[in-house]
């Protein structure tokens, strides 16, 4: 069975690490190798730039922050997720090049062009197989966060605004791209997201 990159996408408080160690679980038990990596992050340079991006107590302007993510991203690619799936690995990726086009282009209003642009080359042209979005009204996403108990990040101390334009960008990437990327209800229990997921890459296991 050859390698596939899976990546899951979604606001804030979508459920995606959940379902993506989920996944993992549920591969391993199909006898398929897979890893799951998150964004930004994944290695030692990306986990530092994680810090940065999310720290509260920093300005990043816009252009910025997109960089600083396609340079994530482009570390992650190079040191883990490319050698992954050379070695015959499924990968499971928290978040990938959609979030920036939802969250930079969208969300900033800096353009899908221009942000896509900067991650075909920070990913050399690396696309993934298939994409489970999980939608999720922004402010239900919001009060799961709240739920956590965790001190909001830089981006999760963003206005109901900026997720509402977030959540618009990514319900136009799926329209877009449906065969790629499968929109999934993440209020769902999660034993039925998984079930879900499960059944959107079905095709894939042949």
């Amino acid at each position: 069975m050859p390698a596939r990159l899976i990546t899951i996408e979604g606001i804030d408080g979508a459920g995606k690490t959940t379902l993506a160690a989920g996944l993992r679980e549920a591969l391993v038990a199909r006898g398929i190798d897979a890893v799951a990596l998150r964004e930004p992050g994944g290695v030692a340079l990306a986990e530092r730039i994680r810090s940065l991006v999310k720290d509260p107590r920093l300005e990043i302007a816009d252009r910025a922050e997109a960089l600083l993510y396609a340079a994530s991203r482009a570390q992650l690619v190079a040191e883990r997720v490319e050698p992954e799936l050379a070695a015959g690995r499924w990968v499971l990726l928290d978040r990938y090049v959609d979030s920036s086009l939802a969250y930079q282009g969208a969300g900033r209003g800096l353009g899908l062009d221009a942000v896509r642009a900067i991650n075909e080359f920070a990913t050399a042209g690396l696309s993934a197989d298939r994409t489970l979005l999980l939608a999720i009204d922004p402010s239900a996403g919001r009060a799961r966060r709240g739920d956590r108990g965790e001190d909001a990040d830089r981006l999760e101390r963003e206005a109901d605004e900026f997720f509402a334009r977030i959540a618009a960008g990514y319900a136009s990437l799926a329209a877009a791209e449906p065969a790629r990327i499968r929109t999934l209800d993440a209020t769902l229990a999660p034993e039925q997201l998984l079930a879900a997921a499960l059944a959107e890459l079905a095709d894939l296991f042949e």
